[in-house]
């Protein structure tokens, strides 16, 4: 018994707070001397091991040039291993034999041993006053666990660049390399060690007032390739509020985590909140590749239907930046879902990508990000027929790929290129190539110089709206829609302006500051009954 229990404290989970419950206040994990110095060791070689890794192209490099591959490096390299691993597995005892005479961490193995044994939920609950390493948390839910709600399986199709030949093989090897070494990480950060090892007491603390203050639910679900996702549920249907009714489904930028992330605007507003962590970001497994973040947030979605109780008429989308890829994922592929809203979120990732690169690598980029991390926004949300929200930010230092020491450029922002492939797409009879030019004018602008555009060409909202309307009435509400045959050149393109003004909002900030409440709402439809008003 004695042995089993020391084997635990070897083995368990690091413990970093036990949280607010009926049994008293919560307090923060006191790790004791021996503990505290074998727990500092380990994280300091793992975070050495992973940053290693990451930069491995360039410490392979070094190694080189200065000789170590040789016969007498390899020995100095082996040495130098070893002791490493010698620190490590003393630093792992030494960790042990502190857990094991720290009654609060005694304390918590009982409790977890017990759900892991047995997930009622009264083991639960006494679980979930703990907060620590979430690998250890049993699993809560399982994709297919209560059925599969139908959806429509789409995917985009693969570029002909990236089909397989001879003679791209070595580019493919070099793309496949640079993905997997420096490229996954410096499109999603969050996943890296370094980050992670940076806010992690920011998320524990975070947290923690997500789960006594606004009596959040963690929960553990396994995708269907595998993978753990760590997720928070706060419960608004009874607050008296209309809005709790609505679930809304958060997916985070590239180094966003639910704790810290966009989750803060759909709770200030009063909705209920599901916020997930990408795969290997923070509680979750995996690599955030394409493929597991399809999965991940299908198995978010799955959950809140199946386990939470919520129909796809009453689940919102909300993305902020590169979030938007899994947001407008779930939307082509649930095609009842109720809207979505992205904000500072671009069209495509290869033109971000080439402008942060030398201008003789853009082949290579485009091949590389096409066979391997192709987000393509754009091709996925316009196959989404429900109401859809863009917001701009006007300083957005990071979906711009045009700058000067001035500021940003407007005009290159890749979220305009988003609401224009999705204008054309659902309105090709209206946004063609004469209304194209006025359409950029229009989105390189502010809005006090919108409104100088919008009076030249006299646009009357009224008179658009009950055009659409009437359209409506004697046709349908698809997309694509034919509204706008027969119309003349400056008829299109006042009902451009007017489409743009509903589809896309600015807020004037940079990238990262946090979305206020005010900008998530419903977005426009023509049977609005509020129908918003431009000038």
């Amino acid at each position: 018994m004695v042995l089993e229990k020391m084997l635990a404290c070897f083995r368990g989970p690091k413990l970093r707070r036990q949280l607010t419950s009926d049994e008293g206040p919560g307090k923060v994990y006191q790790a004791n001397l021996v503990e505290a110095t074998g727990d500092k060791f380990i994280s300091v070689i793992r975070f050495c091991m992973s940053f290693t890794y990451w930069t491995s192209p360039v410490v392979l490099t070094v190694l080189y040039r200065r000789g170590y591959f040789s016969s007498e490096g390899l020995i100095s390299i082996g040495k130098f291993a070893f002791s490493i691993s010698v620190i490590y597995t003393v630093a792992y005892i030494t960790r042990g034999f502190g857990r094991y005479s720290n009654a609060d961490y005694l304390t918590f193995l009982s409790v977890l041993s017990a759900a892991q044994k047995s997930l009622t939920q009264q083991n639960k609950k006494m679980l979930a006053r703990y907060d620590f390493e979430f690998w250890a948390w049993p699993v809560d839910w399982r994709m297919g666990e209560n059925g599969e709600v139908k959806k429509i399986h789409q995917q985009i199709s693969k570029p002909k660049l990236t089909e397989f030949n001879i003679s791209n093989l070595p580019q493919r090897i070099l793309g496949y390399l640079a993905v997997h070494t420096f490229g996954r990480r410096m499109l999603y950060p969050g996943a890296t060690a370094l980050i992670n090892s940076l806010v992690g007491p920011v998320l524990s603390q975070n947290r923690a007032s997500l789960i006594e203050e606004k009596q959040g639910k963690r929960a553990k679900l396994l995708s269907a390739d595998g993978n753990e996702i760590d997720v928070l549920f706060v419960d608004r249907r009874h607050s008296g509020n209309p809005s709790g009714k609505t679930l809304v489904v958060c997916c985070e930028g590239n180094a966003g985590f639910y704790e810290i992330g966009c989750t803060v605007t759909p709770l200030e507003g009063g909705y209920s909140v599901l916020g997930w962590n990408h795969p290997g970001f923070s509680g979750s497994t995996g690599i955030p590749l394409p493929s597991q973040e399809q999965n991940a947030v299908d198995a978010v979605m799955q959950y809140a239907i199946n386990s939470l109780g919520f129909t796809p008429d009453n689940i919102a989308g909300f993305a902020w930046s590169i979030g938007g890829y899994t947001a407008s994922w779930v939307a082509m592929n649930y095609p009842d879902l109720k809207y979505i809203v992205v904000d500072a979120t671009f069209d495509d990732i290869v033109p971000l990508a080439q402008a942060r690169m030398p201008e003789y690598f853009e082949n290579f980029v485009e091949f590389t990000v096409r066979s391997y991390l192709n987000l393509d926004i754009a091709e996925q949300l316009i196959r989404y027929s429900g109401p859809v929200l863009l917001i701009r930010r006007t300083r957005d230092e990071m979906i711009t790929t045009k700058s000067d020491p001035t500021g940003v450029k407007l005009y290159s922002n890749r979220g305009n290129y988003l609401l224009i492939k999705l204008l054309q797409h659902r309105y090709p009879c209206i946004v063609d190539d004469s209304t194209l030019t006025v359409l950029a004018d229009w989105l390189a602008r502010l809005k006090s110089q919108q409104e100088d555009l919008w009076q030249t060409h006299e646009v009357d909202e009224d008179e658009c709206l009950a055009k659409i309307r009437s359209y409506i009435r004697s046709n349908s509400d698809t997309f694509p829609c034919n509204i706008g045959e027969g119309y003349s050149e400056e008829e299109k393109k006042k009902m451009t302006l007017y489409l743009a003004s509903r589809y896309m909002v600015d807020f004037d900030s940079t990238h990262c500051n946090p979305l206020p409440a005010s900008f998530f709402k419903t977005p426009w439809t023509p049977d609005s009954e509020d129908q918003p008003k431009f000038l």
